[in-house]
Order: C-alpha cells, then structure tokens, then sequence
C-alpha cells in the first residue's frame, strides 16, 4: 500500500501539473483582471486560495504559473537532452581531437556554477520566456553530454558495434542504430531529474526578475510579489510555494521510482 502511495501520489501531482499547464488556456480563468475589493483577500468562501496585492486570483494564476513552469521544462530539456545527447555520443565514438574538445568545452562548463551562470547569459540576453529557455539549456545539456559519452565508452567495444563496423555500417547508423537504444534508459531518468532542475531555476530567475515579464504569470515572480507581504498576506507567498514544492518533489519522487525500475543490477537480483 505504501509502495503504491509512493507511486501514484507523486504521479497525481504531475498529471495535475501537466493538465493545468495543457489546459489552462482554455479554461475560464482571468489570471490578469484586477479586483480591487478584494486586494489581499485570504482564502476563504468566495476565493479558493485568495487574492494578491492587486486584487488578482492566486489560483488563476498558479495554473498561469504551471503554464509557464511547464513549458520551459519542457523545451529546456528537450533541447539539452537532444544537443548533449549527440555531442557526448558522437565524441565517445570518434575519440581522438573531437573527443578532447568536447571534453575541454564540458569541463569548462562545469567550472561555473550552472545557477550562476544561468543567471549571467539570462541578464546578457534580457528577460524573456524565450531567452530564460536559452540560457538554461546552455546550461543543461552538459549532464547529457557527460552521461551520454560515459555510456557511449563503456558500449562501443561490445561484439555487436564490432560486428556492425565489419558489415561496413557507418558510425552515423551504428551510434543511432545499435548504441543509442542501450543507453535511453540512464538518459530517460536523467531528463526527469532535468525537470525538477529547470522548474527550481526557472521560478529562480522570475525571482529575479530575469524570467517572464509581468501580466504573465510564474511562480518565482508570485514570490518575489508576496515577500512584500509576508506579515499581512502570507496566502501570496504560500500560495505558489506550496505548488513549486510539490511539483517538484513529485518529479523528484518518479524519477527515482523511474530509476530503480530502469536499472538492470536490480533485475539480475
């Protein structure tokens, strides 16, 4: 029973994300319309999970936050898992030069702190939904590149990639043909730790006003709002807290069901 909370509960949580975020536009909701009787208004009867400073509905605008949330883990790791993916296998498998430079250009990356200078490329590009998704998938996708390359080494010596070179397959069809299928697993439970990483920075640079740009809303810039007033309205900061928490640790709960579910030593047992 508790193995089957542990599974769906987070999986709940999830679904409830995605769903907001998919279906959030075509729901009655009015994210932007202001209230003014009802400017820091709890919750209560009459306001499901209270009013903001300008009188705006929290849960209007937290599923306009799972919106934004959503689609930036979404496109962030897609475009890391996809870039870091074909670099780090293609650099595995060639070796020599191109091996030593991706690995250089990786190290490099991995000098800085990825929040900082996610911070760093989104203040040079400017605030944007748009520049927030470039900055972070700089970012991400060198654990994609390193993952991809250490799997890639560890695989390109087995009898079936030989075999595959003595028939005359190139390295194109040997990398996306015979190497990559083994190595989906490992790249699978890393992308759905890559959600929780990019759902955490993206409301940390709406915190810093670096992320999407007022009316719009997000769930770091919900907080940075209500930190204003947190003594008299602690609902505005609570509100959308709560939500990044639990999506996140949700996240983070199925991506560890995931892994232990995808790794093979737990079968051999």
């Amino acid at each position: 029973m508790a193995r089957l909370l542990g599974l769906w509960l987070p999986l709940a949580v999830v679904a409830l994300w995605a769903l907001a975020a998919l279906l959030g536009p075509w729901l009655p909701l009015s994210p932007d319309t202001i209230h003014l009787p009802r400017i820091l208004q709890p919750p209560g009867a009459g306001s499901l999970l209270g009013y903001d400073d300008l009188g705006r509905s929290l849960a209007a605008r937290v599923v306009s936050g799972a919106q934004t949330s959503f689609l930036v883990a979404l496109w962030v790791v897609a475009i890391s898992a996809s870039l870091g993916t074909a670099l780090g296998a293609t650099s595995a498998y060639l070796g020599g030069a191109w091996d030593q430079v991706i690995v250089r250009i990786i190290d490099i990356f991995l000098a800085f702190p990825g929040i900082l200078l996610a911070i760093a490329l989104a203040g040079i590009l400017g605030p944007g939904i748009d520049n927030v998704v470039l900055a972070l998938s700089v970012v991400g996708w060198v654990g994609f590149a390193r993952l991809a390359r250490a799997q890639v080494l560890s695989l390109k010596q087995r009898e079936h990639v030989q075999a595959a070179r003595v028939l005359g397959a190139g390295p194109l069809r040997i990398l996306y043909r015979h190497l990559l299928p083994l190595i989906l697993a490992p790249l699978i439970v890393e992308a759905s730790f890559g959600v929780a990483g990019v759902v955490i920075a993206e409301a940390g640079l709406s915190f810093l006003g670096l992320g999407v740009q007022p009316p719009a809303a997000s769930w770091g810039s919900m907080i940075r709002d209500g930190a204003r007033y947190l003594l008299v309205a602690p609902h505005m900061v609570m509100v959308p807290g709560v939500a990044l928490a639990l999506v996140v640790l949700a996240v983070n709960l199925l991506g560890d069901r995931l892994r232990d579910r995808l790794d093979v030593r737990r079968w051999r047992a």
